[in-house]
């Protein structure tokens, strides 16, 4: 055996099976008179120091391997940079504007400020009038659409001067164009089975976001998948299936902003997005997916940081854009970056006011320049969630198996932590459960709004009684200051107005009563079902009681009759029979007594809960109701200021130029009458001396 040991030796102690080499030790011929156990010592630990060796390599093995795995799951096909597109339609026809400071050229905007004697030229990809708006379908929306039949996804901006063509253009007109396109290539491939939902995003001018659609209002965040991109994570879905159904969902939740925060309804943004999936290969059973998703911004405020409507998301997002360092929160201005800046094909449309108050027209100009010059990534989105999910649950358990051996690094627990975050949004991404989510969405809604019209009814039949009962009783109170102030008169008149002041007094009486008949009723009938269902368990208890009783004499006299021996055991064991027989009824009545009050206590408990839903529909009724009140007085006193700021914006700007014509007409005056006093100085005329000493 030490004559083989410069050989590569086939002993597994020996032979390493992570290198399929001999260790030095093993190569090397033992020196003469070592002892055998010295030499088993030198082996073991030989054995022990590449052992972890070879534990250590696999687990660098692995750690690369899952590295890799991440990157390649699924990876979309990458399209070239794209900048984003701008459109812009002015609200007013240049005509109308002023020559010098605004002039159109094709695609170019030659545009000079009051404060500017030269005159900046800005170049777009399309410039339209409030008249040739529909150009929009051809240039910009159509070409940004026929994208999304190739998994790509697009996202489109709408911003501009609130006015009530820009309201109808960005609300009605736009969005219906483009759902109109969206589905027209759904319908074509008649053979290939797609998955269409939406869902809506409404931001207030705080950052703060809300769903419109989520019945429970669960947090938001913004999470990124490596294949799918950007998912907002608790944001409710609704499946749709036509055009049709989709324009509907969009007006109504662009109603319901309207009629949640009616005084700043036009200072709020939104997001409606449409996300698109179909299957390549039909026949298959797992079928890779193509994916695509349509993203329209609804963006309130401003260009010009002085703006009274607040300012626009798109400059806050332009500053992150441009200086990295600067972060925010807000789930909108993260969208909107990954709009501008991420795998999306973006185009803007900017309604600009030609004859815009002070520099605002200048600022929306610059703004949509800055916005022309981002460059995106387009992605064509091709996956199979199935291969996906499998891929990332190997990952998770190769990465734990890593983390269990030893080597639990930071970096090791960041990325489990990241593999299971995506391994859940891939799990949400399932076809079967989205639609499940979604029929309960509908049916919760579908169930609120019948309730609320239902409570709507009852509240206004109550308003009726109580405006009623007002007013009889202004009427009675006005019957009573007239008969205290005429006095004494004659007794025809005096006992007619008695009478009806009486008539009032009954009528007034029998509508206070009909207004708490309502509660009464409800009260008596919750007593009256208390005291039956108290009568029930009593009868019950009371023809349990009388069983038992007979039961007890049937058993005695059965006993008296039969006369066994009083020491018998047959005696003992007649009478333990027929006691075991009164227990087992006496347990089947107590049984049927307790499942009594169980069925009452339930149908008491239901009751109680309708009431409570109930009352909590009409307390939060009364809170709406007083948030609307609060918020049409806080609009109208916000309306009232406005118009004092713009009054007085307007009486100072008038006012410094009728001081600087005044000062004007001042120094012409003084001018002229120097020169008729030089002029009367020089002929000598005392007529100048008297004017200089009154001066």
């Amino acid at each position: 055996m030490l004559s083989d040991c410069g050989r590569k030796s086939e002993n597994l102690v020996r032979t390493h099976t992570c290198t399929g080499r001999t260790c030095k030790l093993h190569a090397e011929r033992p020196p003469p008179g070592s002892r055998t156990q010295d030499l088993y010592a030198a082996t073991q630990q030989c054995y022990q120091v590449h052992h972890h060796a070879a534990l250590r390599q696999k687990v660098a093995e692995q750690s690369h391997k899952l590295r890799m795995a991440t990157t390649t799951i699924n990876t979309p096909t990458c399209g070239a940079a794209e900048t984003v597109k701008v459109g812009v339609v002015l609200i007013t026809s240049p005509e109308h504007a002023d020559c010098g400071a605004f002039a159109v050229e094709g695609c170019k905007i030659n545009h000079k400020s009051a404060t500017n004697k030269e005159a900046k030229s800005f170049t777009f990809d399309q410039v339209v009038t409030a008249d040739t708006a529909e150009s929009l379908q051809s240039e910009l929306l159509q070409p940004l659409t026929e994208s999304i039949s190739s998994g790509y996804n697009v996202s489109l901006l709408m911003c501009g001067t609130p006015t009530d063509m820009v309201g109808a253009l960005m609300d009605k007109i736009i969005p219906r164009q483009v759902l109109l396109n969206l589905f027209s290539f759904t319908t074509s491939q008649e053979t290939t089975e797609y998955f269409i939902s939406v869902s809506f995003l409404q931001f207030y001018p705080d950052g703060a976001a809300v769903d419109l659609v989520s019945p429970n209002k669960e947090t938001l965040q913004l999470v990124t998948h490596p294949v799918i991109g950007s998912v907002v994570e608790g944001l409710c879905e609704v499946c749709v299936y036509s055009a049709e159904e989709a324009c509907d969902f969009y007006e109504t939740c662009r109603e319901t902003i309207k009629t949640n925060t009616e005084g700043i309804s036009s200072r709020c943004s939104s997001l409606f997005s449409v996300t698109a999936e179909w299957k390549l290969h039909p026949e298959q059973v797992e079928s890779d997916v193509c994916r695509s998703k349509l993203q329209l911004f609804s963006l309130a405020g401003g260009a010009s940081k002085t703006d009274l409507r607040g300012v626009i998301p798109l400059l806050k997002v332009l500053d992150q854009t441009l200086n990295p360092p600067v972060v925010s929160d807000s789930l909108l201005h993260a969208l909107l970056k990954d709009a501008l800046t991420g795998n999306n094909r973006t185009v803007l449309i900017y309604c600009i006011n030609s004859q815009g108050f002070l520099d605002e027209t200048q600022s929306a100009l610059h703004l949509a320049q800055k916005v022309r010059g981002l460059v995106t990534k387009p992605t064509s989105v091709h996956w199979n969630p199935r291969s996906a999910e499998q891929e990332l649950r190997e990952s998770i358990m190769e990465l734990q198996n890593v983390i269990l051996l030893g080597e639990s690094e930071v970096h090791n627990i960041y990325k489990l932590a990241q593999l299971t975050q995506s391994l859940k949004i891939v799990k949400n991404q399932s076809w079967e459960k989205r639609r499940e989510e979604s029929e309960k969405i509908k049916f919760k809604i579908k169930k609120s709004s019948i309730s609320s019209q239902q409570f709507s009814v009852d509240c206004l039949d109550h308003k009726e009684r109580s405006e009623t009962a007002k007013f009889l009783q202004e009427k009675l109170r006005q019957e009573m200051e007239e008969h205290i102030r005429e006095g004494k008169g004659s007794a025809e008149k005096v006992q007619e107005r008695v009478t009806r002041i009486q008539q009032l007094k009954e009528a007034l009486r029998e509508e206070i009563l009909k207004n708490e008949t309502v509660p009464g009723k409800s009260q008596l009938s919750q007593q009256s079902e208390y005291n039956e269902a108290q009568e029930r368990r009593r009868q019950l208890k009371e023809d349990h009681t009388r069983l038992i009783q007979e039961e007890v004499a049937k058993m005695e006299r059965d006993l008296a009759q039969e006369q066994p021996p009083t020491e018998s055991p047959q005696r003992e064991l007649l009478v333990l029979s027929r006691e075991r027989q009164v227990l087992v009824m006496h347990i089947e009545a107590l049984r049927a007594e307790a499942q009594q009050a169980e069925s009452d206590l339930q149908d008491q408990h239901h009751r109680h809960q309708t009431e409570l839903r109930c009352l909590r529909e009409e307390s939060l009724q009364v809170f709406r109701v007083f948030r609307q009140v609060s918020e049409e007085q806080r609009k109208i006193s916000e309306g009232r200021y406005r118009s004092v700021l713009l009054e007085a914006v307007q009486d100072a700007i008038y006012l410094s130029a009728q001081n600087q014509q005044l000062q004007a007409e001042n120094k012409q005056l003084r001018k002229a009458l120097g020169e008729i006093k030089d002029a009367l100085a020089v002929r000598g005329d005392p007529v100048a001396d008297l004017i200089n000493q009154q001066q």
